[in-house]
């Protein structure tokens, strides 16, 4: 008889493949299940010698092969697809067995999820896996929710696969119910942030500078070794430096630029709306994302007039590659702020008692947007927990305000060349915003209340007040 499997998998396209792996590969005995049983198959055959696994054919046997309490990774499809694969184990299970989904549930259906299966007696974890295939394999950063209690018995198993930078495992409890999915999602809003950001960069040098792709490549592979370090910053370098082995052409000229996304941006704007916390730079980065998809609409206004102007060289080409720099650190500092701010706000909406520090230590390694500067954002809240914005860092204070000549003279010979830089320019916009004694909101407001009497308030009194606009030198009045 086969040894009782301390875990579980179903799914096994590709990550849930590499998860099982993962989990085998450090020590694990792992069960395996797929609704096409030729994937269980063909994981044993191909990677059997890599640990110890429990090939199992039907739900039944696959149940039957967990030892207690049972512990079942879900890896399908979100949606619908994890509903039935829920419903399928459920009634399977027994109290106190846990079931995992670790594919990028939206929080809102891993909170009804795990409510519901809490009165059924059974604990389900919403779970964050960021660091796409390899990460997987070889150490994710991951993201658990659900209760204290499921933390207790599974939290070992998954800090043992995770990612480790300096003997840490980067997997910590995130929260109740649906919280680590909620990181997670706002994880992946960054991540749209950091790529939009240093798409715009080469851009930039390679639209004023004229600087090839190759040339571009080892400008970035000189920023990875500075305070830009990152592993977004690191492939950048490799993409820039690849040669399309059919043309002989950079690869990134060969690349439709029509760029994709699979909805996890989408949903961290969503919700940064539903909350009201301003993220403009996230989205901004997804409303490009979308743009450059509109390819219609783009050839249909691409005759459209733009300005002259002609490359810069000499001494000027090096300053501006400089400020290229200096802009992309600010910008990048602006969206984990605005990503920050949202898990702050997204606590106190729903109840979660989010560590911060705790947060940003377990993104140091496994996941995408694993970076030099995630130190320095954990000792920013391990100093100061209620933080308003990092922004106010010491250490991101000094640079950026260091930097702002820079960021500032970026913006503006883009404007001039007319490349578009959205992300650089609407994350200085964020600053000053931030920044200013006072913003044209009050204007807004006295334009709400002309047309609707929506009152405002003062700053010279407390209370709400409405002017009656239609009649002229009639004091106002608090409402």
């Amino acid at each position: 008889m086969s040894k009782a499997a301390s875990i579980g998998v179903t799914g096994l396209a590709v990550m849930g493949r590499n998860l099982a792996r993962n989990l085998a590969r450090t020590g694990h005995t792992v069960a395996l299940h797929n609704r096409s049983p030729e994937r269980v198959r063909d994981l044993v055959d191909q990677f059997g010698h890599e640990g110890e696994f429990v090939p199992t054919e039907t739900a039944k046997e696959f149940v039957a092969a967990l030892e207690r309490p049972r512990k079942i990774v879900i890896m399908v499809k979100a949606g619908a697809a994890t509903d039935a694969v829920i419903e399928e184990f459920a009634p399977l299970l027994d109290n106190g067995d846990v079931i995992v989904d670790a594919g990028n549930a939206h929080f809102a259906d891993t909170r009804r999820r795990e409510a519901d299966l809490r009165e059924r007696g059974l604990h389900f974890v919403g779970t964050g896996v960021s660091g796409g295939e390899e990460g997987a394999l070889h150490g994710p950063s991951i993201m658990p929710g659900g209760s204290a209690e499921s933390y207790a018995s599974l939290g070992p198993l998954l800090e043992s696969i995770s990612a480790h930078v300096g003997g840490e495992p980067c997997c910590t409890h995130i929260g109740a119910d649906g919280a680590g999915h909620f990181v997670k999602m706002v994880h992946n809003g960054i991540e749209y942030a950091d790529m939009q950001l240093i798409a715009e960069a080469f851009d930039l040098l390679r639209g004023a500078l004229g600087y090839s792709p190759a040339q571009i490549a080892e400008v970035f592979r000189g920023w990875n070794s500075g305070r830009l370090d990152s592993y977004l910053i690191e492939i950048t370098a490799e993409v820039l430096a690849h040669t399309d082995a059919a043309t002989g052409a950079p690869f990134v000229d060969i690349v439709a630029d029509q760029a994709e996304q699979k909805g996890t941006g989408r949903w961290t704007v969503q919700i940064g709306l539903d909350l009201g916390v301003p993220i403009s730079g996230i989205a901004e980065a997804v409303f490009a994302r979308s743009l450059s998809g509109h390819a219609d609409l783009r050839a249909a206004a691409g005759d459209l007039a733009g300005p002259k102007a002609s490359l810069l060289s000499g001494a000027e080409a090096e300053r501006f590659a400089a400020d290229v720099e200096q802009a992309l650190y600010a910008s990048k500092v602006v969206a984990y702020a605005q990503g920050f701010n949202q898990i702050q706000a997204g606590g106190a909406e729903y109840g979660w008692d989010l560590d911060l520090g705790a947060i940003a230590s377990i993104w140091r390694g496994g996941c995408i947007i694993r970076a030099k500067f995630l130190d320095d954002i954990r000792s920013a809240y391990a100093a100061e927990p209620t933080l308003p914005t990092l922004l106010t860092s010491g250490t991101f204070r000094s640079a950026v305000e260091d930097g702002q000549d820079a960021w500032r003279s970026v913006v503006s010979t883009a404007t001039r060349l007319g490349i578009p830089a959205p992300g650089f320019s609407t994350s200085l916009s964020y600053y000053d915003a931030l920044r200013a004694k006072r913003l044209p909101a009050a204007l807004v407001q006295g334009q709400r209340d002309f047309f609707g009497a929506h009152t405002y308030r003062r700053t010279d009194r407390p209370g709400s007040f409405h002017t009656e606009w239609a009649a002229e030198g009639r004091p106002e009045h608090p409402a």
